[in-house]
This record gives C-alpha cells, sequence and structure tokens, in this order.
C-alpha cells in the first residue's frame, strides 16, 4: 500500500481560524429564494414564510455569513423594491438570469432571516446601472439609528433598530462583459473608491470588498486586481475571487486536483495586491474574500427549462445534482482556503439553496442534504483555534491540468489541547495509508474519524434517498503520537483528536 506522511507542531501556525471562511451565498436566482428559503405556503413556514427545514439545515451546515442579494442579480436590482408592504412592491424583469422578480423577499426579510440561522449579513451593492447615491441610500436605511427619512422608512417598516450591516461588497464581477453595467478596470476601480469613500463618510468602521476578477481564466485576470487597486487601495479591505470547478471534460484526475488551481488563484491575487500596496508605499494590507467557490457543471448546466423566452418566476436554473467526487473536491477546496488563513478573510460556498448547493428542496415538499453538504459541516464544525503549517511527503497523481500533484493533501487545525485533522485522497484507485506524528500535539486520543467515499464515485443523494451518501466511521490508531488511518481512493476525511 502506499503511504504518506505529515507532521505536525501547534508552534508552527498559519493564522487562526476565521469563522467567515464558512460563508455561503444567497442569490434571486433560480429557486434560491423562492422555494428555497422562503415559501410561505409550505408546511414548515413559520410566521415569515421562512421555510423552517431549511433553517435547520442551514444551522447544521454551519454557516456563519451569507452574501445577498448577488452575485449577477445585483448588477440590475433596485433595493427599494424589496422593502415595505409586499402588496405594494413592483414585479420586476431581472436581465442576469431571464426572469421575473416578484420582490416579495428583500432586504428586511433577508435581515430576519438571517437573525433566525444565526449568520452575519454580507450586503452587495449594485455598481452596474446604479452608483455612489444609491449605496449611500440603502446604508441609510439599513445602518442609520433614526431621525432620517430612509431610516425612519426602516422603522415604519417594523424594523425600528438599525441593522448593523458591517460588511459589503461594492459590486459583482463588473470585469465580466455578461454583467449589467460592465466596466473597465478604470472605470469600476473609479466609482469603487468614490462610493467607498462616500460610505466611509457615515461609517468609518465598515468593510469593504472591491471586485476582483471573476474567475482566473479571465483575459485580464491580474492586470485587472493591479488596476482596480491603483485606485480603491487605501479605501477597501478585501478583494473578492470567484472560481469555480467541474468534471466537464471527463478528466476526473485533474478535477480531483482542483485545489491546485485554487492555491494558485489565492497566491497570484495576494502577490498582485501586495505590489500595489508597495508602489503606493501603503501600510494596508488588502486580504482576499474568495465569495464565490463551488463546484459548477457549466457545460451542463442549462439556465433555463422550457422555452428560452419565457419570463417566469423562480425558474428552476443551475440545480446541480453532486456526487461522491464532487464531494471530495469540495472538501479539498475547503482545505486550501483553510491553509489559506492568513489572507482569506472571507469565503462564500456559491450558493445556498438549490442553485449549485448544499440543500436541495422541492416546492411543497422536502429538504435534503446533498453529498457536498457534509465535508463543509464537518469541517466548519471542528476546525478551530489556529490553522497548522502542514508539510505532506505524499505519493504523486499525474494529471492533464496540472502535471503531477500529491495525492493526498492534508490541513490541520489546533486549539487548546484539541486538534482537527483533514484529509483527501485524490488518487482514482489506490488506498494511501497516512502516518500523522501527532506527538508534540500532546493529543492522546481519537475522538471522531469520518470518511466520505464509496465504490461508486458517481453516486448522489435524493428526495427519494437522502441518505444514500454520508460520511462513514473509519479506523484511525494512534500509538506513541503516531497517528495512522488508510484513506481509500477518492476520499474526504476528518478526524477529531484531543
Amino acid at each position: 500500500m502506499p503511504s504518506a506522511a505529515i507532521v505536525l507542531d501547534p508552534s508552527f501556525t498559519v493564522a487562526p481560524v476565521s469563522r467567515r471562511t464558512f460563508g455561503t451565498f444567497v442569490e434571486h436566482m433560480g429557486r434560491c429564494v423562492y422555494t428555497g428559503i422562503y415559501e410561505p405556503g409550505h408546511a414548515t413556514a413559520d410566521e415569515d414564510g421562512f421555510r423552517k427545514d431549511v433553517l435547520e439545515l442551514t444551522r447544521e451546515l454551519g454557516v456563519s455569513l451569507v452574501r445577498y442579494p448577488g452575485g449577477n442579480f445585483v448588477s440590475g436590482y433596485r433595493w427599494e423594491d424589496g422593502v415595505g408592504p409586499r402588496s405594494e412592491r413592483p414585479r420586476r424583469l431581472e436581465l442576469a438570469w431571464h426572469s421575473v422578480e416578484t420582490n416579495q423577499f428583500g432586504l428586511d426579510e433577508f435581515v430576519r432571516w438571517c437573525a433566525k440561522a444565526g449568520v452575519e449579513p454580507m450586503m452587495a451593492i449594485n455598481l452596474g446601472t446604479r452608483g455612489v447615491q444609491e449605496a449611500l441610500d440603502l446604508q441609510e436605511y439599513a445602518n442609520h439609528p433614526a431621525g432620517t427619512a430612509l431610516s425612519d422608512l426602516r422603522s415604519e417598516h417594523g424594523a425600528a433598530a438599525p441593522y448593523g450591516i458591517k460588511l459589503w461588497c461594492l459590486g459583482n464581477e463588473l470585469d465580466g462583459p455578461w454583467q449589467i453595467g460592465h466596466k473597465t478596470a478604470a472605470e469600476y476601480g473609479r466609482v469603487a473608491a468614490e462610493t467607498a469613500r462616500a460610505m466611509r463618510m457615515v461609517e468609518p468602521d465598515l468593510e469593504l470588498v472591491a471586485c476582483g476578477s471573476s474567475g482566473s481564466g479571465m483575459p485580464t485576470f491580474g492586470t485587472w486586481e493591479r488596476e482596480v487597486l491603483r485606485e480603491c487601495y487605501d479605501l477597501v479591505d478585501h478583494i473578492s475571487c470567484h472560481a469555480y470547478y467541474g468534471d466537464d471534460n471527463d478528466d476526473p484526475a485533474s478535477f480531483l486536483a482542483s485545489a491546485v488551481d485554487m492555491d494558485r488563484f489565492i497566491d497570484s491575487v495576494v502577490a498582485s495586491a501586495d505590489h500595489v500596496g508597495a508602489e503606493l508605499k501603503s501600510k494596508r494590507r488588502i486580504d482576499i474574500s474568495f465569495d464565490e467557490w463551488n463546484v459548477w457543471y457549466k457545460d451542463r448546466s442549462r439556465l433555463t427549462d422550457g422555452d428560452p423566452e419565457a419570463w417566469e418566476v423562480a425558474p428552476r436554473r443551475i440545480e446541480d445534482e453532486y456526487n461522491v467526487t464532487d464531494a471530495v473536491v469540495v472538501g479539498n477546496l475547503l482545505i486550501s482556503l483553510l491553509r489559506h488563513s492568513d489572507r482569506v478573510a472571507v469565503a462564500c460556498l456559491a450558493q445556498l439553496a438549490n442553485v449549485i448547493a448544499p440543500i436541495m428542496t422541492e416546492p411543497d415538499g422536502p429538504a435534503w442534504r446533498q453529498p457536498t453538504f457534509h465535508p463543509f459541516a464537518i469541517t466548519s464544525r471542528l476546525a478551530s483555534g489556529q490553522v497548522l503549517r502542514v508539510q505532506t511527503s505524499s505519493p504523486t497523481v499525474v494529471t492533464e491540468k496540472f502535471g503531477e500533484v500529491a495525492a493526498v493533501d492534508a490541513v490541520a487545525t489546533y486549539d487548546e489541547g484539541k486538534l482537527a485533522v483533514f484529509l483527501v485522497n485524490r488518487s482514482l484507485d489506490q488506498t494511501i495509508e497516512v502516518s500523522v506524528d501527532v506527538s508534540r500535539t500532546g493529543v492522546s486520543t481519537v475522538d471522531e474519524a469520518l470518511t466520505l467515499a464509496d465504490d461508486d464515485r458517481l453516486a448522489v443523494n435524493s428526495a427519494a434517498q437522502p441518505d444514500r451518501v454520508v460520511p462513514q466511521p473509519s479506523t484511525a490508531t494512534l500509538e506513541d503520537g503516531k497517528l495512522t488511518i488508510s484513506l481509500p481512493p477518492i476520499s474526504w476525511t476528518a478526524l477529531s483528536l484531543s
């Protein structure tokens, strides 16, 4: 049996685990909102129309933060359409996803939903069709205590206390020609700087995210980051990264190594941001908000079901059915995000319900967990304290996209005598025995060992079989400071020790 070795030492750390690593994303796209998190007629709906089964799964998922309302949707969104009496809210054409937006769920509902889910709201601003004044209006409505037109309007709508939203995205993917209000880097950098400066006049302590590239494959990648940050470096806190991965070319070896690309993406954006900081002789450090990431089978996804010319309310959009391999990749992407905790301050799995999501629902029907739900939920539950620097000695696998890569990838966290280790085996056909030297950590007991794997790497969950794919207990031995476990092919494993 091939073997791999890891040495862990609490003296060598990356950074504290950020709870914001475990964010997700709710966009007015497809059925994420309507019949996803919000369905007033559902048997589990509460007094606000929120599906309690989805709220329960959101809490189980371990979500810390939710980005809203987009996404491409936000670049044409009028936030004021989604506040006040529902009977008076307008229906609008929604251009990003070719649908009709009823505005029955908006800012007020989102903040109430966040309170019930126990998550922090992250608000995106429309800098596609709108600008500085509309951003200030939204900020006043959401955050000003009282005594102005818009703060008093919020109170009239039933929310006397300000929402206190601290984390704001200055637009979305405005480098993309598909985006409503697409801009050049110079154009976007200028409006981002103007908006940030104005918002800080009201609340200097806001956290603001500038739009980075919508993917590392964009022709302007790197140049975009540099030009945008030259305009707004001292006015923002984070720059965004977006990345989606899929096995669209039937190349599972490369797909399983997707975290190699995420590692390179993060390192490249950090280098670009630090270069601009050095140029400007700034004492600030720009961190990363990786506020869209997931597996997404773009070549297989249908952006519309039925007549592509029809304008429908909440049509089904990119409701990808995830399998075991997808779940292993999601677990590995989380490993990448955690090991970059010194620079990744925020991360959002896109999206939460139905739309390329860990939670699936049916209208008037059940909700269930996709296989990708499990590595996210378990990592969120176990990761705490400090992220440790992990050096793995591992066999390699050959991939078409990335060449030779380590078969075993890992990250670990340590918190006052509690150790969590997260591992993936990217090999398509080999079980690998991993030995972990934990003698410096002081742990003596394996509290939990769970592995997600299956003889059928394409196995999925469904409404009829919601637990076809679930993590199973695995055997790990700990003797004389050496932890040993066998990782089956195409697997994700979590270990908790104390």
